[in-house]
């Protein structure tokens, strides 16, 4: 069976599904599995954005590049570091480094990243 690719809006709404279901691990005490799905909500928003600009993003350096594309054209530094704190979330899924205040720090960020993004992708020109 061939896989079906998501259009961009399908994965500017599995982005916000992973955010729903992001905050629910954590809530429940999986901090692994709250840490992937939030770095997927990342990646499914970034997604989202390349499929509508005909960008790449089959590869983490697809994603970057696309990243700091979107800094520099909104003038926004926090698109990056947005994304530097989600990538920190990716990371401690398969190391679980991050201590409970690291991530209750960073977590809104990533929250924030999501929304500026999608924000972006409806036509918002409004910064971060």
């Amino acid at each position: 069976m061939a896989s079906k690719e998501l259009n961009a809006a399908q994965h500017a709404q599995t982005a916000q599904d992973f955010l729903t279901a992001s905050d629910r691990e954590f809530a429940a005490g999986d901090h692994l599995q709250g840490s992937e799905k939030l770095y997927g909500a990342a990646t499914q928003a970034i997604i989202a954005l390349c499929q509508q600009r005909g960008w790449r993003y089959k590869s983490h350096r697809a994603m970057q590049q696309a990243v700091t594309a979107l800094a520099r054209e909104y003038d926004d530094p926090f698109i990056v570091s947005g994304y530097d704190s989600a990538q920190r979330f990716h990371e401690n899924f398969f190391h679980d480094n991050l201590e409970d205040y690291e991530i209750e720090a960073s977590r809104p960020a990533v929250h924030q990243f999501v929304a500026r993004l999608l924000d972006i992708l409806d036509g918002g020109q409004s910064g971060g």
